[in-house]
């Protein structure tokens, strides 16, 4: 009997080709996990088509849909037809022009998803931690005071960064953040602002956002393993476009 396979996703970003290619080159079986770490849009031109492709993926595999902030910024804009300036700017443009032709009907299929699918959080069976950007409560995620925190929040990130790789988990001024949790996935903020293209671990957390927004590739990750799998560079599946600058 074939093992089943848990496989975390960094952020897509409206590039579908890229999603498509990497589960096709990971050979992703029925009974595999697939764990999503949010901003599905925004960037790339099919952000509506990602939408429509996990929604169809959700019936046929084991999905878990972390919420980023780019989709919670989704569903205000699909819910008020209103937005704010940056967001038009970090990508929001692409998905106003996804939606254009999306009738109503799908628009709220989507607004569904986004609002009652995704999750801020999810934590499995061995104390792994899954979310997209965050959390600031030293207790855990589940004492976070502002819900924002855990697609929003970048300084889990910066502290693992910043942290001196000789400090001991017993000494006492180790990150009390980094002792909840046997792992943290996160995405949201790329590895390659730190000149790196392949998923990258600091402390307990490993961030698998690979800059699929902008000019890097797309990582799927085998959780057990750490194998992964990436995708072309976003520019070369979408030669046309510019994706978020």
């Amino acid at each position: 009997m074939t093992k089943t396979k848990t496989f975390v996703i960094g952020d897509i970003h409206g590039g579908l080709r890229a999603l498509q290619q990497i589960l096709t080159k990971a050979q992703v079986q029925i009974g595999d996990q697939l764990i999503f770490l949010g901003d599905y849009v925004d960037g790339w031109s099919e952000s509506a088509a990602v939408i429509d492709f996990l929604m169809d993926l959700q019936t046929k595999q084991n999905c878990v849909f972390i919420r980023g902030n780019h989709d919670e910024l989704l569903s205000k804009y699909l819910k008020t037809n209103s937005y704010h300036e940056e967001w038009y700017k970090h990508g929001g443009e692409s998905t106003i022009k996804a939606y254009a032709n999306v009738d109503k009907v799908t628009k709220k299929r989507h607004i569904n998803f986004l609002d009652n699918e995704l999750q801020n959080y999810y934590i499995d069976s061995q104390n792994r931690l899954f979310i997209h950007a965050g959390f600031t409560n030293v207790k855990g995620v589940e004492f976070e005071y502002f819900e924002a925190m855990y697609y929003w929040d970048r300084t889990l990130w910066e502290t693992a960064l910043s942290l001196n790789p000789n400090l001991k988990i017993t000494d006492d001024f180790y990150p009390n953040r980094f002792k909840l949790y046997d792992e943290i996935y996160i995405g949201h903020t790329p590895v390659t602002r730190i000149g790196e293209k392949v998923p990258i671990q600091k402390a307990c957390i490993w961030n698998v956002d690979t800059g699929a927004a902008f000019h890097g590739k797309l990582t799927l990750m085998n959780v057990d393993t750490k194998e992964y799998f990436q995708s072309d560079a976003l520019p070369d599946l979408y030669p046309d476009e510019n994706g978020r600058n």
